[in-house]
């Protein structure tokens, strides 16, 4: 079987704000709100790092609010980064002040793009689906941002999973605030064709990892090798990079 390889990142840029240490959180606090900081500067060094992929999965990427200079990172990130397709789902708004966004970069054209709200206690999350080549073999994307609590996160799991559960050839990324072997994560690994990670890397606290909470799942039609983590600029968060090796008639239009 013929095949394309093809170069995957997931990526949790905190809106471009810097998080070094715990103490941040509360020192630093205004960044998340306040159009202050290198924010521009962080975008510019997590484009270099996309701009290696093909397909990157953005998760708290701000779609324009003040924080960001009313900027659309997403877009920003896509232009800098040489992407010529981009898409965004924005989730939550805090006020006027903030706003947050799952994003797709891609240097491939999408043949179809769908957001969803995912359920939970409290709204603002969401599903991001890119489709790549023509019918049940094309070759999925989707990209989320699960809740921190864990019957949030067990419903929009079993949500995630209706939308993936009849696609072989798919990719489930972002930040799923949760190690892969919880509980609530079997539903995927039950209804999909989605597999447990082979390996774990651990991506958070970006300073210290210690936890792995960001993922690349993949279906097991799907070839995978080099899982790396990255910084991603200043975020809290570490970057997963990976390589697929993707059927050429899943990606054919």
């Amino acid at each position: 079987m013929t095949t394309r390889s093809l170069k995957l990142l997931s990526a949790n840029i905190q809106a471009g704000s810097s998080t070094r240490r715990y103490s941040d959180y509360a020192t630093r606090s205004w960044s998340h709100v306040l159009p202050a900081g290198n924010k521009r500067g962080a975008l510019d060094t997590i484009a270099k790092l996309a701009g290696d992929h093909d397909i990157v999965g953005l998760q708290e990427s701000d779609p324009g609010s003040w924080r960001s200079g009313l900027t659309n990172q997403t877009h920003y990130l896509a232009e800098a980064g040489g992407f010529d397709y981009w898409s965004h789902q924005p989730n939550r708004r805090v006020g006027n002040f903030a706003s947050s966004a799952n994003g797709l970069l891609s240097k491939l054209e999408p043949v179809e793009v769908t957001d969803h709200p995912l359920p939970g206690r409290i709204s603002g999350r969401g599903v991001l689906m890119a489709k790549f080549g023509e019918g049940d073999e094309g070759f999925t994307i989707a990209i989320a941002h699960l809740s921190l609590g864990t019957q949030s996160r067990r419903s929009q799991l079993a949500f995630i999973a209706e939308l993936l559960h009849d696609h072989p050839h798919a990719v489930l990324m972002g930040d799923f605030n949760c190690l892969p072997d919880r509980p609530e994560m079997e539903t995927l690994y039950k209804r999909t064709h989605l597999q447990p990670p082979a390996c774990v890397v651990p991506t958070f606290p970006s300073w210290r990892p210690q936890k792995a909470i960001d993922h690349i799942l993949v279906t097991q039609a799907l070839a995978c090798r080099d899982l790396r983590a990255f910084p991603a600029a200043l975020s809290d968060h570490l970057a997963l990079s990976i390589v697929l090796d993707v059927p050429e008639i899943a990606l054919q239009r």
